[in-house]
């Protein structure tokens, strides 16, 4: 089996810093998940790249392939040494050609995660890194991590649930970690994401607010009670709140390890509704973000 078959958990590496914070997230996730790491670099395509000569004058000169690929792989080999110095992970490399989102999503088919950073090197890069992150949390088949800033410890994963089938894989997936991170759970669920239909008709004067909190409490605990059986020992808090739920994710995550969100929801408006809180939180949020698809619980 190779290195693409086997990896548990697949890394992009652009060489910036924040892709070396997330290679180093990547390969201490690694460990305490007792898998290999693989750390993938793409090349958008097999052209020369223009560079500069450092003279009072800069002229461009034409760096062939075969420079630019040994320039890569040179500091692959780098980070791959750094990790298995600084954590033990068994760690492999691997280059490839092509749109970084599509080769990422495609070697991560068969991975546990697929981790990114957050920005690249320039404000160009960090644009494309940026695109890059928001295609794959959007599509990507496996859980993805976007790490970003500075990574807390404060023992704390916050998990948005928003009562649909497709959220119990975030829910699993929040748990897992929390376990393996010895952390508690904060589970988030905004009222304003209750199916309208459960509700309606709503006298907004008069209706039993506390009625209407002491019932979406009573969904989301029901929503957490599979998955917390399985894992007693991690305590659990659950939010209710009447915020929008971007803004109520962001709030509480703040200061967490890890913000959780499913990739989708209820039905084909709700879909793009919950993708659009993904993006707020992608955009908008501090803390290291994981997008789970409803196939991508833990394993």
């Amino acid at each position: 089996m190779t290195a693409l078959e086997s990896a548990g958990v697949v890394v992009g590496f652009d060489g910036s810093s924040p892709s070396r914070e997330a290679v180093l997230w990547a390969a201490a996730e690694a460990v305490r998940r007792d898998r290999p790491l693989l750390v993938v670099d793409v090349l958008r395509g097999p052209f020369p790249e223009l560079v500069f000569t450092p003279m009072a004058v800069p002229l461009p000169e034409v760096v062939g392939e075969e420079a630019v690929r040994g320039y890569h792989e040179s500091r692959l080999s780098e980070i791959a040494e750094h990790c298995r110095n600084v954590s033990g992970v068994e760690v492999s490399t691997h280059l490839a050609y092509g749109h970084p989102a599509d080769v990422l999503a495609g070697i991560a088919r068969t991975a546990e995660l697929l981790v990114v950073g957050w920005s690249g090197r320039t404000g160009l890069a960090r644009a494309l890194l940026g695109s890059t992150a928001a295609h794959l949390v959007h599509h990507c088949e496996r859980p993805t991590v976007v790490v970003r800033g500075r990574v807390h410890e404060a023992g704390k994963v916050v998990v948005g649930v928003d009562g649909s089938n497709a959220g119990s894989g975030a829910i699993a997936f929040a748990f897992d970690f929390a376990a393996r991170h010895d952390a508690r759970i904060v589970a988030v669920h905004a009222w304003a994401d209750t199916p309208m239909e459960t509700i309606a008709p709503l006298d907004a004067w008069h209706y039993d607010w506390h009625a209407v909190e002491r019932d979406a409490d009573t969904l989301l605990a029901d929503c957490l009670s599979a998955t917390r059986d399985r894992y007693p020992r991690v305590r659990v808090d659950r939010v209710v709140t009447f915020d929008a739920p971007a803004h109520a994710l962001i709030e509480q995550s703040g200061d967490a390890d890890l913000l959780v969100v499913g990739s989708h929801g209820r039905g084909a408006l709700k879909r793009a509704v919950l993708g659009s809180v993904g993006h707020a939180v992608l955009y908008h949020g501090t803390s290291t973000l994981a997008v789970v698809p409803p196939s991508g619980a833990a394993a």
